[in-house]
């Protein structure tokens, strides 16, 4: 499973970081990568915890497929 970063569609509410540590936060607050400043990540299908964090982003910065 592939994960995006829509950063134009952040509001930098930190929920994405309290479901999953695969997520963390540029200095202004924007979310990113923990790991890397890519806009794209695979993910296990069983990461449950980063596909929860992607489904309730409250703006859809996130994405999945």
């Amino acid at each position: 499973m592939k994960v995006q970063i829509i950063p134009k569609q952040c509001i930098a509410c930190g929920l994405c970081q309290t479901y999953s540590s695969v997520f963390d936060y540029h200095d202004n607050g924007i979310v990113k990568f923990t790991d890397s400043d890519s806009l794209e990540k695979v993910i296990p299908s069983t990461d449950v915890d980063t596909i929860t964090a992607v489904k309730n982003c409250p703006t859809k910065a996130l994405t999945i497929s």
